[in-house]
């Protein structure tokens, strides 16, 4: 799973769910620039490291021995989560994993070195793991 080697400060507070401001769309890394085809969010999402992890998986071992794989987002805000069964109260609960916030636009995955079809293919597989609409695009 990815997480960071280290953080300056362990947990963080939740932040704002503001409708209007997750559907605006990503200006940054909303092109494929590394390989030739890539799988773009196209609805905002909080991606966890295991579903990266997932979709990652499932994009390698469809591409192929001879594809090239990008991962273009990473996993740097911790969430926390209370036990089951702990009563109200009593601060904040532990760090249970690592999400990356996603706006619509923005490139997730990139392969390259792989026939168009088979990259295709492994990139809807990848983005079936994923808990937003996706979208395969190639490079202009």
């Amino acid at each position: 799973m990815l997480a960071p080697k280290k953080a300056k400060y362990r947990k963080w507070q939740t932040g704002r769910r503001n409708p209007a401001r997750l559907l605006r769309p990503e200006t940054r890394g909303i092109t494929v620039n590394f390989g030739s085809y890539g799988v773009k969010a196209m609805s905002p999402a909080r991606i966890t490291s295991n579903q990266l992890e997932a979709a990652r998986r499932a994009l390698s071992r469809a591409g192929g021995k001879s594809s090239k794989i990008w991962i273009r987002v990473f996993p740097d805000r911790p969430f926390t989560r209370k036990a089951a069964e702990v009563g109200m109260g009593s601060g904040k609960g532990d760090v249970a994993g690592y999400v990356v916030e996603v706006r619509p636009g923005r490139v997730i995955f990139e392969i390259d070195g792989a026939p168009e079809e088979v990259a295709r293919e492994a990139l809807r597989k990848a983005g079936t793991k994923l808990p937003c609409k996706v979208q395969v695009i190639a490079r202009n």
